[in-house]
């Protein structure tokens, strides 16, 4: 066995992307919600030292379910990083691995076997136990298809996407070896690893807790968190108490956390300048002249670290036939899409995965928009008079940190789309309808999404989106390439860094000639706050935990 920094694990860290954060926070929004104060004051009066205190947090709407397990939604994340520890996390602004629950780990010369050794005396909100029993116990809630903790509706997205499905499972066994060591055997070596045990979805739940609430456990989650599940009332806010037994020493700083859905960006901004909530996301570009000009408000970023893309079901035709989907990429510009929406906070996106991301292909020659290409292109593949069937397009109902109005920009992308002779129809069902229809498929032609990186690793946006076995989870398009499975499972199983970029590479060619998608843009998140937010570090991840934060005088 080798300690952790040996040879093959200093190679695993080398994969990571460690993007520090100057400030502000939130991945995603969701559905619709309240813009009512409630029965908290904004900011309560903190102690001396600038700790204690509640923290409003505003965003653009509702958890789809609080169990990190069952979810992909950022919204839904952002309260697990608070209720929940996984094994391992990022250090902060960064996606760069660390101890979490478990406080140190070997990895075997073969890059097959993991053992943990983990912290002890740590308890569950509930009061029991988390030990290695407990560890086994969530990995097997997460890869048994029969498990009894495995309630109706619930679907384990994160581990059959990153652990592959049932039948070609990256993880062999998880066994307890005694009470504070688990040993993790896998069938063959993947070089994400320790950056997928370090996502939110990974996090370890009560077992106890799991057993006594069932099915209900998605609307009250136990962990070992900083912060104690209290109350949730859908679409208007999330309440959550200090863990005043937590592990790490010293945190949380602050006594509670309301986190508000607000699904309006002005009417969120006003909240702020108001003094009805203390940091908001999604900030909107128009407003960040205003935000600058405020003495009592600070403006964070978010690392660009995310892709919005439009998507076409190539199950469905007319966008079965590749040449269609170039035809349309021809058709959407990308450019005046930024400079309507944008105020300059993002790029135009040619590839799924952003240039700040080693393993990007910068040599592919993005479409261009040229609507007489468009239509020639539509011609050769049987359409010379456009598409007489009107087609289905789903638009963000939410804002999201790489679409602040998504319903805008489909309006402009449609506009563009009836002069080359397509019709759309746009819709945009709130939010969890949204992902339920595109998860299974039957009913959007054409569809707006996004993606903020959870770990760091291109495996994470070009495997997780777009290969074959992420489709149920969020493969969206349900594209499947046997060539392009084979490079990212043989990129997968690699450890060389250099090796994996040229495969990842290769990967973006294969992608871009088949064009699932039309990659829109990469945006730089905007947030705000109260001048009174201390400690406040925003991870290129798009969610994390609010422990190191404070309210000053």
């Amino acid at each position: 066995m080798r300690k952790r920094l040996s040879l093959l694990f200093t190679l695993v860290l080398s994969l990571v992307l460690i993007l520090a954060g100057c400030g502000g926070g939130g991945k995603e929004a969701a559905e619709t919600g309240s813009t009512d104060t409630g029965s908290e004051a904004a900011t309560t009066t903190p102690e001396a030292g600038g700790s204690g205190g509640t923290l409003v947090v505003g965003r653009g709407g509702d958890s789809a379910a609080l169990d990190p397990a069952i979810v992909t939604d950022g919204e839904s994340i952002k309260i697990a990083q608070q209720v929940f520890d996984p094994l391992l996390a990022y250090k902060s602004g960064t996606t760069e691995v660390e101890g979490a629950l478990a406080e140190s780990w070997e990895i075997s010369d073969d890059a097959l076997t993991y053992t943990f050794k983990l912290r002890q005396g740590v308890k569950f909100h509930d009061g029991t136990d988390f030990n290695a029993d407990a560890v086994v116990f969530n990995f097997n809630r997460w890869s048994d298809p029969n498990s009894k903790f495995k309630f109706e509706g619930d679907s384990f997205d994160y581990y059959d996407s990153m652990f592959g499905p049932d039948g070609s499972r990256v993880i062999k066994s998880v066994e307890a070896k005694d009470e504070s060591t688990v040993v993790i055997t896998l069938n063959q070596p993947q070089a994400p690893f320790l950056q997928n045990l370090a996502m939110p979805a990974f996090s370890i739940a009560s077992p106890a807790a799991v057993e006594k609430s069932g099915a209900d456990f998605k609307s009250n989650p136990v962990g070992t968190g900083p912060f104690v599940f209290k109350e949730w009332k859908r679409s208007d806010s999330i309440t959550l108490d200090k863990n005043p037994d937590y592990w790490q020493e010293g945190l949380p700083k602050l006594d509670k956390v309301i986190v508000r859905s607000i699904p309006d960006n002005t009417a969120r901004f006003n909240a702020l300048q108001n003094g009805e909530i203390d940091l908001m996301e999604d900030l909107s570009p128009d407003d960040l002249a205003t935000l600058e000009s405020n003495p009592d408000l600070q403006k964070f970023n978010r690392p660009p670290f995310n892709v919005g893309y439009l998507g076409f079901n190539v199950e469905k035709k007319p966008f079965d036939d590749p040449k269609v989907r170039i035809a349309l990429s021809h058709a959407v510009d990308k450019q005046g899409i930024i400079d309507a929406f944008f105020a300059g906070q993002a790029e135009p996106a040619k590839n799924p995965m952003p240039p700040s991301l080693w393993g990007y292909n910068d040599s592919i020659e993005d479409y261009d928009y040229n609507l007489d290409e468009a239509k020639k292109l539509l011609a050769d593949a049987g359409y010379p008079n456009g598409i007489d069937q009107a087609l289905t397009f789903y638009a963000m109902p939410v804002p999201r940190p790489y679409m602040p109005d998504g319903r805008k920009v489909a309006e402009v992308i449609q506009a563009s789309f009836e002069q080359i002779g397509v019709k759309v129809n746009i819709e945009s069902p709130e939010w969890a309808t949204y992902l339920d229809d595109l998860k299974n498929g039957k009913k959007a032609d054409l569809f707006m999404l996004g993606w903020t990186g959870d770990n760091g690793d291109p495996d994470n946006f070009l495997y997780t989106l777009l290969d074959k076995d992420s489709i149920g989870s969020n493969n969206y398009s349900r594209y499947v390439s046997e060539p392009l499975h084979e490079l990212l499972v043989k990129a997968q199983q690699e450890t060389d860094q250099d090796a994996r970029a040229k495969l990842y590479e290769e990967a973006q060619v294969i992608i871009h000639d088949d064009a699932p998608w039309v990659p829109l843009v990469h945006s730089t998140p905007l947030l705000a706050g109260s001048a009174k937010v201390q400690g406040y570090v925003p991870s290129p991840t798009g969610s994390e935990p609010y422990a190191d934060i404070s309210i000053g005088q």
